[in-house]
C-alpha cells in the first residue's frame, strides 16, 4: 500500500508528510497550537489512524512524531476530561486508543521541543526513541489534579529513569530539563531546538537504510527485555535472531559484507 495519496487536510489535528531523500520517513507534527497541542480525544484517533496507516506503507521505514518549537505536547486536554465518571471511564476503558504509538512495528522517534507533560510525557516515552530540543520540559503533573499518570507515566518512567526519580516526578510534578533528562536516560540526545526535526529526520533515514523486516525483528526483541526476566530475554533473543537466518534480506546483507557491496534489501 502507498501512502502518498495521504493530504494534511485529511486531518484536524495533525500534519503529515514524508521526509528524507528518499522520502522514506514520515513525520507527524501534533497541531494544535492554541491548546499547545493538548491530546484530545480526536488528536489521539488521528494518530492512531495515520500510525496505522504508515504501517501498511512499504516505503515508510521510520516515523517522527514532532510538535511546536513551545510545545511537544503539554498533557492530556483536561478540559475534555474533567466530567467523567468512574463507570465511563472502564465501560469506555479510557486511553485505550493511545496505545497505538506503543504497538507501531515501525520505529518511532520522539522530537521533543517545549513542554512534554502529563500525556505528552507519557506520549513521548511510547515512542522507540527521543530526541530533545535544548527547550524541552518533562513532567507528570498529575498529582496537583488529584489523580495519577494514567497512559504509562508511572510505569514507563520508572524504566526509564529508576524508582527513586520517577517517585520524585510522580509525586511532587516537578519538571526536568532537557540536559537532566539525558543524564537520567530518559532521551537518547539534545539539540539545539531549531535542528532538532532534522536530526531526528537523520535518524529516521539511517534506519530506512536497513531491512524493514529485520527492523522491526530488532524492535519486537529490544521491546521484549521490558517485559521478561533477562534469562528469558535471552532465550528470546536468540530466537528472533535465529529466525533471520530464515529471511532474503539475512543472506542478503552477508553476502553484500563478504563481496564488499551495498545489501540491497527486499524486506523479505
Amino acid at each position: 500500500m502507498v501512502f502518498r495519496a495521504l493530504s494534511t487536510s485529511n486531518f484536524q489535528h495533525l500534519l503529515v508528510e514524508t521526509k528524507g531523500k528518499n522520502g522514506d520517513v514520515a513525520l507527524i507534527t501534533l497541531n494544535r497550537p492554541k491548546a499547545l497541542n493538548a491530546l484530545c480525544d480526536g488528536l489521539m484517533t488521528e494518530l492512531a489512524q495515520v500510525i496505522n496507516e504508515f504501517e501498511k506503507d512499504e516505503k515508510i521505514g521510520a516515523i517522527v512524531l514532532t510538535g511546536s518549537q513551545k510545545a511537544f505536547a503539554a498533557g492530556a486536554d483536561i478540559k475534555e476530561m474533567k466530567d467523567r465518571t468512574f463507570s465511563e471511564c472502564i465501560k469506555t476503558n479510557f486511553l485505550m486508543q493511545w496505545d497505538a504509538v506503543a504497538r507501531s512495528r515501525k520505529p518511532i522517534i520522539a522530537a521533543v521541543n517545549g513542554y512534554a507533560l502529563g500525556g505528552g510525557c507519557e506520549l513521548a516515552m511510547m515512542c522507540d526513541v527521543i530526541y530533545a530540543g535544548e527547550n524541552a520540559k518533562f513532567g507528570q503533573p498529575e498529582i496537583a489534579l488529584g489523580t495519577i499518570p494514567g497512559a504509562g507515566g508511572t510505569q514507563r518512567l520508572t524504566h526509564a529513569v529508576g524508582k527513586s526519580r520517577a517517585m520524585e516526578m510522580v509525586l511532587t510534578g516537578n519538571q526536568i530539563n532537557a540536559k537532566e533528562a539525558e543524564s537520567w536516560g530518559l532521551v537518547s540526545r539534545v539539540f539545539p531546538s531549531e535542528s532538532l526535526v532534522d536530526e531526528a529526520v537523520k535518524l529516521g533515514e539511517k534506519i530506512s537504510t536497513h531491512s524493514r523486516l529485520i527492523v522491526s525483528i530488532a524492535k519486537e526483541s529490544v521491546n521484549n527485555a521490558y517485559e521478561t526476566t533477562l534469562q528469558q530475554g535471552l532465550l528470546a533473543e536468540k530466537r528472533y535472531f535465529h529466525a533471520t537466518f530464515a529471511t532474503k534480506d539475512r543472506s542478503e546483507g552477508m553476502t553484500a559484507f563478504v563481496e564488499k557491496r551495498p545489501a540491497k534489501f527486499e524486506n523479505q
